[in-house]
């Protein structure tokens, strides 16, 4: 599943928004986003109308062995232009800037895993680049359709150059 592919340098960005931990196995993701929805109109600073699905992951996650018990906290959230209105029940993030591979994704979210494993079992080893340690996110746009076919987002994965 070739994918099409730029290599960006964000800069800093605020969000607000909810988490919850969860792993592959025990995907918490709807009950993340039932959660947030619903209270999204009470964030007034918002920039844009996208929403950032967005994965933290520690240190200890390994990318390379598949265990779908390894848990990572995943984040439902909106950009801001500062934190000095965070609605009860929300949290600010700040995600710290730098250069990111961006994927465009097309299709259901469901079919997404092949889009993962071509990112990280074919585009990943074959390019000047491996991952930083900085969160990982999909910008869920206009476009975005949740588990229709025709639904599109944008994949972001943390870089660094090789050596």
């Amino acid at each position: 599943m070739p994918m099409n592919c730029r290599i960006e340098v964000l800069q800093p960005q605020m969000l607000v928004g909810k988490h919850l931990t969860m792993s592959l196995s025990e995907n918490r993701s709807s009950e993340l986003w039932r959660c947030f929805m619903p209270q999204r109109k009470e964030i007034k600073n918002t920039l844009s109308a996208d929403l950032f699905s967005l994965q933290v992951y520690d240190d200890s996650y390994n990318f390379s062995e598949f265990n779908t018990n390894a848990t990572f906290k995943k984040w439902a959230a909106v950009e801001v232009s500062d934190f000095d209105a965070v609605p009860d029940g929300m949290e600010p993030l700040t995600l710290t800037g730098g250069l990111y591979a961006v994927f465009e994704y097309k299709g259901a979210s469901s079919q997404g895993a092949a889009a993962f494993r071509y990112i990280f079992g074919t585009w990943l080893p074959n390019s000047d680049y491996v991952l930083d340690g900085r969160p990982h996110f999909e910008i869920l746009g206009e476009k975005y359709k949740n588990d229709d076919p025709t639904s599109e987002e944008e994949i972001w994965i943390p870089i660094k150059f090789k050596g």
